[in-house]
């Protein structure tokens, strides 16, 4: 599920599980500063499409990644892990303790994305205005 803003904003932002936060900061009052606002529940297929979006998105230079961590898959955890380390040559995001941190995309898309954008760790924050404030510092 993911909202879209300012398309030409550097900001996304990941609300991870984090339902009601999503619901909150989809309000057309912070979607003016954000290009998109979403959520991120696997630690594959949601990380892939996720990377697919920001690469075809070069305005974004920045992921809020926030909200509370997908119990047991820890997608937060991959994401950062992939954006750190990127993977092994079967695909698995190196050094993340999820239970299936496999991807499908092409080395040359994961550097991109590791090269195009930074992401701010804020996962556990689920307090709006803390959230709206580090988008207005990005």
């Amino acid at each position: 599920e993911a909202y879209f803003g300012n398309k030409n904003s550097s900001v996304a932002v990941c609300t991870l599980s984090s339902i009601d936060l999503l619901k909150k900061l989809s309000e057309p009052k912070f979607l003016q500063n954000v290009a998109m606002i979403g959520r991120l529940l696997s630690e594959n297929k949601g990380i892939e499409s996720l990377v697919h979006y920001v690469n075809k998105n070069p305005n974004i230079k920045t992921i809020i990644l926030c909200g509370k961590e997908v119990w047991g898959h820890k997608a937060g955890h991959s994401l950062l892990q992939l954006h750190k380390n990127g993977v092994d040559n079967n695909g698995r995001i190196i050094d993340s303790t999820s239970p299936d941190p496999v991807i499908t995309l092409t080395e040359s898309k994961v550097k991109k994305f590791q090269s195009q954008v930074r992401i701010i760790d804020m996962i556990g924050e689920t307090n709006q205005d803390k959230i709206i404030q580090s988008i207005k510092t990005v």
